[in-house]
């Protein structure tokens, strides 16, 4: 059954997608009330996500934060930032974000300083300012990266994986994973692509495909069938 409101459920995982400082955990407890209050999820997933919660607040600040960015600064399989699963570091990147930029801005979200338009938490967050079907829908249409992540995330047994569990419950997907690709070597990762060589390597979009606004799929993107 679709839940009728997710606004303050989709802020919440918005949030615990951001680096756990001081002041996230000491929300923690509001944040759980928040969840439940709503009841957008069922009760399995609430208790998924409250095993994030659970460790986020047993955990040593230094520790949970290490774990984060060991978990999402390194490598690309589980990185937050949704263009980096669609674009890598191909030039069409830029463009995609100023698009994505400007769907907020019409929405009259302005973004912090230094914070980046394709990170997941931060279009959740826009996602929480539409109502529920057009929210729906565009957690639907960034779901195949979701899934990605999600993915990546049960691979390494991260507690973190129950947010993304949940996002593919609100989208109205199944959180199944999926076989991922190996993970490219630094070397590879840091490759600049060719100036004129067309967008056949990898991250690349097709030559003449618009990518205006929406956040559409490799034809392999990593891993997930098209």
């Amino acid at each position: 059954m679709k839940p009728t409101q997710m606004k303050l459920t989709l802020r919440v995982l918005a949030r615990l997608l951001q680096y756990p400082d001081a002041e996230l955990r000491g929300h923690l407890p509001a944040l759980r009330d928040a969840l439940r209050d709503e009841r957008a999820l069922t009760v399995g997933r609430l208790a998924d996500v409250d095993v994030l919660i659970d460790r986020l607040q047993r955990l040593p600040a230094l520790r949970a934060e290490a774990e984060y960015v060991d978990l999402f600064d390194r490598g690309r399989r589980t990185a937050l930032h949704l263009f980096e699963h669609v674009h890598g570091d191909s030039r069409d990147r830029g463009p995609a974000m100023i698009d994505l930029a400007r769907t907020y801005a019409a929405a009259g979200l302005v973004l912090a300083p230094g914070e980046l338009p394709d990170h997941l938490g931060v279009a959740i967050e826009y996602a929480s300012t539409q109502p529920p079907a057009q929210a729906r829908a565009f957690l639907k249409e960034i779901a195949h990266i979701v899934r990605v992540i999600f993915s990546a995330l049960l691979e390494r047994r991260s507690a973190y994986a129950g947010v993304l569990a949940a996002l593919l419950d609100l989208a109205g997907e199944k959180a199944q994973a999926v076989k991922l690709d190996e993970e490219p070597a630094l070397d590879d990762t840091w490759a600049e692509p060719a100036a004129f060589g067309g967008c056949s390597t990898a991250g690349q979009a097709r030559p003449g495909e618009p990518q205006p606004i929406q956040i559409v799929r490799k034809s392999n993107p990593t891993g997930v069938p098209a």
